[in-house]
């Protein structure tokens, strides 16, 4: 029994051996060894993010320099209207009976008679949308086809007083828009007035007023 036991740890010390040679042969300590080192964390090789750079403008109000992170409280300013002559309270306002409407046109026809035939005229008497809310004048057509100009164009009124009023002429709507109502309220001009239009020029009206009685410019 003990030459056996002897024999076989001879022959188990001999594979020992055998496989150690082997193993230094194939190069497998520095194999085993090279893969414990990979498997360790590397640092990153990519490189950090910079931080980010945040440009702060300064933010100049009026002839004051403030600090970009500060608020500011800017206070609205309110634009005022143009006011053409006095103001007008036009809820209180009683409009001109009919009667007094038909005096006033027929002074303003009688008027338009009495100017130089050589200029192109026409009248006509003011109803609320020629002088109150939008403000809008439609002409008559006729006239707008046979004297006014074939596309939009501005239209100069001038008073009697020799003041002018640039207006908008639109074609396809025939009739005046824009500078219309700076017209209207400059001259006070109520529901019942009779206004008569006189081309000088082919952009040009003269332009005459017949108050209607009741009005305040007409009593």
């Amino acid at each position: 029994m003990l030459v056996a036991k002897q024999s076989y740890e001879e022959s188990r010390g001999n594979r020992v051996e055998v496989n150690k040679k082997r193993m230094e042969a194939l190069n497998l300590p520095l194999l085993s060894q090279a893969l414990k080192t990979s498997s360790s964390p590397k640092p990153s090789s990519t490189k950090q993010a910079k931080p980010r750079v945040v440009l702060k403008q300064l933010v100049v109000v009026g002839r004051s320099t403030h600090f970009a992170n500060k608020r500011v409280a800017v206070d609205r300013v309110a634009i005022p209207r143009r006011i053409f002559g006095r103001q007008r309270e036009l809820s209180n306002r009683v409009y001109a009976s009919p009667e007094a409407r038909a005096e006033a046109q027929e002074k303003a026809e009688k008027l338009e008679m009495g100017l130089e035939p050589v200029y192109p005229t026409f009248t006509k008497p003011m109803l609320r949308p020629h002088v109150t809310g939008g403000f809008w004048l439609g002409l008559p057509i006729q006239f707008c086809f046979r004297n006014l100009p074939k596309r939009d164009a501005v239209m100069t009124l001038i008073d009697e007083d020799g003041d002018e009023y640039p207006t908008i002429y639109l074609v396809h709507k025939i009739g005046l828009t824009g500078g219309w109502k700076g017209f209207a309220v400059a001259h006070h001009l109520v529901v019942g007035d009779a206004v008569v239009f006189q081309l000088i020029r082919p952009t040009t009206f003269k332009v005459y007023i017949v108050r209607v009685k009741g009005s305040e410019e007409g009593n």
